[in-house]
Parts: structure tokens; C-alpha cells; sequence
């Protein structure tokens, strides 16, 4: 993917999640397919002849839901026979642009304390405006590139 094809694709992700990051769906603590399968006073039996399963099998698979044991292949078949859309996404904390520009901060920062500390050592320690300056250049030349080695354990 190209430069110019992730920052549009980030602005697109970024788009479509941004709802999600200021109402976030609380899962309700007997699991989505308990909570509106009784919601919709469907039992266990009716549910399971939709599914064409066994009544036991919706148990388990609302047992394997709340312990996070459950695949999407399953959710998806019994929201299908709830009558639901299944929907599984990862909701980032914060806007994509700015969660790069933070590791490209972070890693900026690594690299200057330890060039800085080697400096100091031989008596050539930039100062706080010149590492400051340092430090916008380097985050611009990392985020100008989208580079692979961003996301490598410092």
C-alpha cells in the first residue's frame, strides 16, 4: 500500500469508527445472544430450531460467549438466526493519524535521549530549542514515509 493509499485509508477507518469511539457498546454481562434472545422471549429450544442445533448447543454457545470463548463464525450464525447483523470491528482509542504520530514521537524521543546522552558524554549536548527542533524533523521524516521499522519494539 502506498503512502497516499494508507493516509486515505486511515481517513476512511478513522470516518467510519469515530462513532464508536464516543458511544462505546458496553457487551452485556450474559452475552449478546442471552441478552436478546430473552429480550425477544425466544427460548433456548426456539432459538436452537432456527440455528437447526440442538437446544444444549445455544447454551454452550452462550456460556462460550461470555467466557470470550466463542468463534465469529458462531456469532455471526446465531445473530443470522436472531434476526441481527453481526458486527465485529477494532475500535481504536484515538484517531489513527494521531496514534502514528504518537509512536513516531515515542520512537523519536528514544533515539534522541540516547543520541543526546553520547553527546553529553563528549561535551556536545544539543540544547532543549535544538532537540526540540531535532525532534519535529525527525517525527516529520518518520510520518513523511510510512516505514515499516515505526512499529518495531524500541
Amino acid at each position: 500500500m502506498s503512502m497516499k493509499q494508507a493516509q486515505l485509508a486511515r481517513k476512511n477507518l478513522d470516518k467510519k469508527l469515530a462513532p464508536l469511539r464516543t458511544e462505546p457498546i458496553v457487551t452485556p454481562s450474559r452475552g449478546w445472544t442471552k441478552a436478546i434472545r430473552e429480550s425477544l422471549g425466544m427460548t433456548t429450544r426456539q432459538l436452537a430450531e432456527r440455528m437447526g442445533v440442538a437446544p444444549s448447543r445455544v447454551t454452550t454457545i452462550e456460556k462460550a460467549e461470555t467466557a470470550g470463548a466463542v468463534t465469529l463464525k458462531t456469532l455471526r450464525q446465531t445473530a443470522g438466526a436472531l434476526g441481527c447483523q453481526f458486527v465485529y470491528a477494532f475500535v481504536p482509542t484515538k484517531p489513527l493519524d494521531e496514534m502514528l504520530y504518537d509512536q513516531a514521537a515515542r520512537k523519536v524521543r528514544n533515539e534522541l535521549a540516547h543520541l543526546n546522552h553520547t553527546m553529553r558524554l563528549e561535551n556536545q549536548a544539543l540544547t532543549p530549542a535544538d532537540l526540540k527542533d531535532e525532534e519535529r524533523r525527525l517525527i516529520g521524516e518518520w510520518l513523511t514515509h510510512l516505514n515499516r521499522r515505526l512499529w518495531e519494539k524500541e
